[in-house]
């Protein structure tokens, strides 16, 4: 566990004072699609309103005046920035999916809680330069402002750990999101983000970052959030994504008019998605065309059209990444996902549809 935070001197700049998070519910309303898995919808970069929202701890109210980020641990310099100073430094962007892993108790159980996400921010490692690690550090802690208790266990904080290296190289720290500043709900006012990683990683209302020569024993780091890969001789944590994809069109339960079908969906990994195909009631796999991915770790679209008569019908996907991996059969966490539609005589256009996905914004 992180020791307390070493008083140090404020690395505030004379600036005006940082935007506060627009109103929001903490808590998502019972009718709110961010409480299930949504369905990601058409558009490239999710909407807020329909990006998930996960927590374990409950979700803290964060006076943005009193708020501060502290770098500590084996750090030559420590630090300490207010709101102002974090939105004083230089911002960048970052498009990234951004996906739940799932419930810690059921590692195994498949899900597709998925978004695709615009973040505003900077790059962790602007701060672990200015804070100078000492050569001991080998470890990167992040806690949030989130505390509770979970699974039996009193007085927790949300905390997550990584090796300095991957920290250096993959973490993002996010103040806006899709154009608009961080939600309560979604970290505000500050979030890691790791792309490639699954969004356990992401710690949301970020409030210090500790630099440590070993990983932390803690529920969420090495009790919970750890999974046996196949081949693996023992559990390793939770971090980089599955190969993975899902079907959006149809959606589950349309009725469609017969003729042509146009299939279309999302497919993501830790790298590029090389190869996506289709299977319509348990038929031979077919190539579906596949969007490119760009610069950034987002997810790709797919489709294929095929036509199709009256009936009841099925469609799995199966994603292929550059790295050789597949998505297996059913029973993993990331099984090929399936589909259940019909095509009437008639058709009810809309009844059960989902919306088609569009390309790059």
């Amino acid at each position: 566990m992180p020791t307390p935070a070493t008083p140090v001197a404020s690395a505030t700049p004379a600036v005006p004072a940082a935007p506060t998070a627009p109103a929001a519910p903490l808590t998502p309303p019972p009718e709110d699609p961010s409480r299930a898995d949504p369905a990601p919808g058409p558009d490239f970069v999710t909407p807020v309103d329909h990006v998930f929202v996960r927590t374990h701890l409950g979700l803290p109210e964060i006076d943005p005046d009193t708020w501060t980020l502290t770098v500590d641990g084996l750090v030559e310099r420590p630090l300490r920035l207010d709101l102002a100073a974090v939105h004083a430094l230089p911002r960048e962007q970052l498009t990234a999916v951004h996906e739940c892993f799932g419930s810690p108790l059921r590692p195994d159980t498949p899900t597709r809680a998925v978004t695709n996400v615009a973040w505003t921010g900077l790059p962790l490692a602007l701060l672990l330069d200015r804070a100078r690690p000492l050569p001991g550090a080998r470890h990167v802690l992040l806690e949030g402002a989130d505390t509770g208790s979970f699974h039996g266990e009193d007085g927790l904080s949300y905390l997550k750990d990584l090796p300095l290296g991957t920290a250096y190289d993959d973490v993002f720290l996010a103040h806006g999101m899709n154009g608009e500043p961080l939600r309560a709900r979604h970290g505000f006012p500050l979030r890691a983000v790791v792309p490639r990683m699954f969004g356990t990683n992401a710690v949301k209302w970020l409030t210090r970052i500790v630099l440590s020569d070993e990983r932390p024993r803690h529920m969420f780091t090495t009790t919970f959030y750890t999974r046996r890969l196949p081949g693996a001789d023992a559990p390793t944590p939770v971090r980089a994504l599955d190969v993975n994809s899902k079907v959006l069109a149809p959606g589950p339960g349309a009725e469609l008019a017969p003729g042509t079908v146009t299939f279309r969906g999302r497919a993501w990994s830790t790298t590029e998605v090389v190869r996506l195909d289709l299977s319509v009631d348990g038929g031979p796999w077919e190539p579906a065309t596949l969007d490119v991915r760009g610069a950034d770790p987002a997810w790709q679209g797919f489709s294929l059209r095929r036509p199709l008569g009256p009936g009841p019908h099925t469609v799995r996907s199966r994603a292929t990444d550059r790295s050789g991996r597949v998505q297996p059969g059913p029973g993993a966490r990331n099984a090929v996902h399936e589909v259940a539609f019909t095509v009437t005589r008639r058709g009810r256009p809309g009844r059960g549809a989902a919306a088609t996905p569009t390309r790059r914004s």
